[in-house]
Protein backbone atom coordinates (compact mmCIF):
# COMPACT_ATOMS: atom_id res chain seq x y z
CA UNK A 1 0.00 0.00 0.00
CA UNK A 2 1.83 3.29 -1.01
CA UNK A 3 0.51 6.55 0.50
CA UNK A 4 -0.02 9.52 -2.03
CA UNK A 5 2.16 12.18 -1.15
CA UNK A 6 0.96 15.65 -1.44
CA UNK A 7 2.18 17.68 -3.69
CA UNK A 8 3.56 21.25 -3.58
CA UNK A 9 1.98 24.08 -4.63
CA UNK A 10 3.23 26.61 -7.44
CA UNK A 11 4.27 29.17 -4.55
CA UNK A 12 6.24 26.54 -2.69
CA UNK A 13 7.73 25.26 -5.70
CA UNK A 14 8.89 28.91 -6.86
CA UNK A 15 10.09 29.31 -3.53
CA UNK A 16 12.74 26.02 -3.75
CA UNK A 17 13.31 27.34 -7.72
CA UNK A 18 14.38 30.59 -5.44
CA UNK A 19 16.49 29.18 -3.35
CA UNK A 20 18.18 26.86 -5.26
CA UNK A 21 19.04 29.64 -8.39
CA UNK A 22 20.27 32.01 -5.56
CA UNK A 23 22.84 29.33 -3.87
CA UNK A 24 23.89 28.20 -6.91
CA UNK A 25 24.48 31.64 -8.85
CA UNK A 26 21.74 31.02 -11.51
CA UNK A 27 19.28 33.08 -12.94
CA UNK A 28 15.58 31.84 -12.58
CA UNK A 29 15.70 30.62 -16.85
CA UNK A 30 18.45 29.51 -16.47
CA UNK A 31 17.33 25.94 -14.21
CA UNK A 32 14.43 23.68 -15.64
CA UNK A 33 12.70 21.18 -13.33
CA UNK A 34 14.84 18.33 -15.44
CA UNK A 35 18.22 20.18 -15.59
CA UNK A 36 21.36 18.41 -13.66
CA UNK A 37 22.71 20.43 -10.65
CA UNK A 38 25.92 18.96 -11.07
CA UNK A 39 26.55 17.87 -14.42
CA UNK A 40 24.84 21.14 -15.98
CA UNK A 41 24.88 23.81 -13.73
CA UNK A 42 28.41 22.76 -11.79
CA UNK A 43 26.94 22.28 -8.26
CA UNK A 44 29.74 20.82 -6.03
CA UNK A 45 28.67 19.12 -3.06
CA UNK A 46 28.87 22.14 -0.62
CA UNK A 47 26.13 23.94 -2.43
CA UNK A 48 24.34 20.92 -2.28
CA UNK A 49 24.02 20.29 1.25
CA UNK A 50 23.80 24.41 1.52
CA UNK A 51 20.42 23.91 -0.53
CA UNK A 52 19.50 21.19 1.86
CA UNK A 53 19.90 23.33 5.10
CA UNK A 54 18.23 26.61 3.19
CA UNK A 55 14.54 24.16 2.42
CA UNK A 56 15.31 22.82 6.14
CA UNK A 57 15.14 26.58 7.52
CA UNK A 58 12.39 27.44 5.03
CA UNK A 59 10.57 24.92 5.09
CA UNK A 60 10.28 24.12 9.25
CA UNK A 61 11.50 20.38 7.91
CA UNK A 62 13.90 17.84 8.80
CA UNK A 63 16.19 16.10 5.36
CA UNK A 64 18.60 13.61 5.84
CA UNK A 65 21.59 13.93 3.61
CA UNK A 66 20.67 10.33 2.33
CA UNK A 67 18.17 12.28 0.07
CA UNK A 68 20.70 14.38 -1.19
CA UNK A 69 21.13 11.31 -3.74
CA UNK A 70 17.48 12.16 -5.21
CA UNK A 71 18.51 15.97 -5.29
CA UNK A 72 19.93 16.18 -8.77
CA UNK A 73 17.28 18.22 -10.29
CA UNK A 74 14.23 20.57 -9.36
CA UNK A 75 12.01 17.67 -9.62
CA UNK A 76 14.18 15.56 -7.09
CA UNK A 77 13.71 18.66 -4.95
CA UNK A 78 9.89 18.73 -5.05
CA UNK A 79 9.52 15.28 -4.38
CA UNK A 80 11.60 15.54 -1.07
CA UNK A 81 10.48 18.54 0.16
CA UNK A 82 7.01 17.09 -0.34
CA UNK A 83 7.57 13.81 1.73
CA UNK A 84 9.36 15.94 4.64
CA UNK A 85 6.42 17.73 4.79
CA UNK A 86 4.33 15.19 4.27
CA UNK A 87 5.75 13.69 8.02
Amino acid sequence: MTTQVPALNDAQKAEIKDIVCDILELELDEVSDVSLFKEEHDADSLRTIEILASLERTFGITLKQSELSRMVNLTGVYAVVAEAKAQ
